[in-house]
């Protein structure tokens, strides 16, 4: 497993998107047709930084970080590992691209997104 993104929620999206884009370097690329505000942020032809629209309080005790992704090797291990554990988690497909996306609940509000390719 490796670290695929990090999703950030702001109340103010060009002022963190011109934060990422000038000082930092990353391009606003493509993006799904979510249906709220927000932006990708690539680095080296990647989607890095995910920003989305809304209120930071609204991620629990994790302040502005709304949640941190990784790209997964195996889906069906993962969902029969997180079934043995009852672990609170929810899998659905990505609206526009196809790839499969388990968000798992952790403590003191974090979620955690693990990313599978179409066809994986």
């Amino acid at each position: 497993m490796r670290l695929d993104h990090v999703t950030l929620r702001t109340d103010d999206l060009e002022t963190m998107k011109a934060f990422f884009t000038e000082v930092l370097g990353l391009t606003a690329g493509e993006r799904p047709p979510f249906k709220f505000p927000g932006y990708w942020l690539y680095g080296d032809g990647t989607p890095v930084i995910h920003l989305m629209a809304g209120d930071p309080g609204q991620t629990g005790g994790t302040g502005t970080v709304d949640h941190f992704a990784f790209r997964g090797d195996d889906y069906d291990a993962l969902i029969a590992r997180l079934d043995s554990l009852d672990a609170d988690y929810s899998a659905r497909t990505q609206t526009g691209g196809g790839s499969r996306q388990v968000f798992v609940k952790g403590p003191l509000g974090l979620l955690v997104e693990i990313n599978f390719p179409a066809g994986d």
